[in-house]
């Protein structure tokens, strides 16, 4: 039976079965050869099932599905859309996390949306026309809402659609709240923002689907704790401008290919700097001396690893490790010796 996991939680994987005869949750665990593959298996997955226990509702995963795509921060996989939810206040938008978040996305090709929480506590309209002066040019979809007096849901609802739909966003923005005023029955746990340090506390610890009945098709939204340690040091500096929209028009008139768009002489991009909103470029800098960091610590580490898959007849199997490898031919050589010291 194939069905998809719905959440995870210690060693075990809760799979939905649905079809038009079933739906139904089952609660499984990994056959040990997949678990050797030491692949990882995330919230989102389709997978195959055996020794279904329908009495039981229990049964085993043996294979994981081809993935549409995934997040590897929230570990997620095959979502279609990211709404990137972020706080007007308690916490104060930050700019930067948020350029963070939809570049993130943006790497993983997953097209992003854009909520913006706690708009009830928002008394200067400046910063809401900053926002929309920045990213609607940028193609994003925005709407504004507040969890608490319950205005913009239904905006918020539209921009779902019946897509799966990932959260995004720092602990404390409000992304509990937003499902609870879709769907008051679920009461998921929520907890003030922390007057000492301005900062959301985790609530929510695990990611995981919830699906929503609303109208002819239900709403599936993957919620997800909290994070904010989104760190570009896993690419190359010269591939953090294909991120960012409206440097990535001007790079061709670069006059070296290797730009970063630092340095003036040449640089189109810099040229047209005017054209860039200052937050978004402030945040491209961040992001290359990231991924500069990155590139050092490669050239002194070097790129080779030690894999723990190999391709074989069409699959993916466990490898034994080079240690190993090497035990197992010196073993090999020394029973050779006593054979040939005992014919002697």
């Amino acid at each position: 039976m194939n069905g998809q996991i719905l959440k995870i939680h210690s060693d075990f994987y809760y799979v939905n079965f649905k079809s038009a005869t079933l739906d139904e949750i089952y609660e499984c665990k990994v056959r040990e050869v997949l678990k050797k593959q030491k692949e990882k298996i995330l919230v989102g997955d389709f997978v195959q099932c055996v020794q279904v226990d329908e009495k039981r509702h229990t049964g085993v995963i043996e294979k994981i599905l081809p993935r549409k795509n995934f997040l590897t921060r929230p570990s997620v996989a095959n979502v279609e859309q990211v709404v990137i939810v972020s706080s007007i206040k308690e916490p104060d938008l930050d700019f930067e996390q948020l350029n963070r978040y939809i570049c993130f996305a943006k790497y993983h090709k997953i097209k992003t949306k854009l909520c913006f929480n706690k708009n009830d506590l928002s008394e200067d309209d400046s910063v809401i026309e900053k926002i929309f002066q920045i990213y609607e040019p940028l193609g994003f979809e925005i709407v504004f809402t507040s969890a608490l007096e319950k205005l913009g849901i239904e905006d918020f609802i539209e921009i779902l659609g019946s897509k799966t739909t990932v959260f995004a966003g720092n602990s404390g923005v409000g992304k509990s709240s937003l499902i609870n005023s879709i769907c008051p029955g679920l009461n998921i746990k929520t907890k003030e923002v922390s007057e000492k340090t301005s900062r959301g506390t985790h609530t929510t610890r695990h990611c995981e689907i919830i699906e929503i009945k609303h109208g002819r098709n239900p709403i599936k939204i993957i919620d997800t704790p909290g994070f904010s340690n989104v760190r570009f040091d896993f690419l190359m500096p010269n591939q953090i401008d294909e991120l960012f929209d409206e440097i990535k028009k001007y790079k061709s008139g670069c006059k070296f290919k290797d730009c970063l768009h630092i340095e003036a002489e040449g640089c189109n991009v810099l040229e047209n700097i005017d054209d860039i909103d200052l937050s978004r470029y402030q945040s491209y800098l961040s992001f290359v001396q990231e991924a500069k960091e990155f590139k050092e610590k490669i050239k002194m580490q070097g790129t080779k690893k030690e894999t723990s898959q190999k391709e074989s007849l069409n699959k993916q199997v466990a490898k034994i490790s080079t240690r190993k490898r090497q035990s197992a031919r010196n073993t090999l050589r020394q029973n050779i010796y006593k054979d040939l010291d005992s014919e002697q």
